[in-house]
């Protein structure tokens, strides 16, 4: 089991490498449709950090049929973000479900977290989620259509356990 988390998160690495250095590959579009994306210049200069934040991405997202959405959970701003996961990337579904705890603008350190998906069809699944970077993730099979209920479940540092969620889907 160890052997297998390792493996992945090693897999993952290189795939978040890959696509780092390929950045600047203006060849492929992955998927996106960047002709209807608005054109920013790409100077150091003219690029903001707001410019780089998820906020500031919410037309972008629903271009890309991305979603992110922050929900107060006891206190604790938690980021749910969801976005179709690239083929053949295995991350165990169709769309990663990511999560991120944050405290009066830090991110939440320490965290033992797992997530749940209710389906629209009534069934359920729970996932540990696995750490990248400043988010947590898992995969999940999405369906196309039809309203989800994705939910988390922290519990911080102190002990104390923490509980929200929200609908993702029409």
């Amino acid at each position: 089991m160890k052997f297998n988390k390792m493996l992945i998160a090693g897999g993952l690495c290189a795939v978040m490498v890959s696509a780092v250095t390929s950045a600047g590959n203006t060849g492929s579009s992955h998927g996106h449709d960047t002709d209807s994306m608005p054109a920013k210049p790409m100077s150091q200069e003219a690029m903001s950090q707001g410019d780089m934040s998820h906020d500031a991405m919410g037309s972008d997202m629903a271009q890309n049929k991305m979603f992110l959405e922050k929900k107060d959970i006891d206190g604790y701003t938690v980021s749910f973000h969801v976005m179709k996961a690239d083929e053949g990337m295995g991350h165990g579904g169709t769309h990663n479900v990511m999560i991120k705890v944050e405290q009066q603008g830090a991110m939440v350190q320490n965290l033992k977290i797992n997530s749940k998906v209710v389906y629209p069809d009534g069934t359920n699944e729970s996932k540990p989620l696995m750490a990248m970077g400043g988010w947590q993730m898992a995969g999940y099979d999405l369906k196309e259509s039809g309203k989800h209920q994705l939910m988390v479940l922290f519990k911080t540092a102190d002990g104390k356990k923490h509980f929200g969620g929200l609908y993702y889907g029409e």
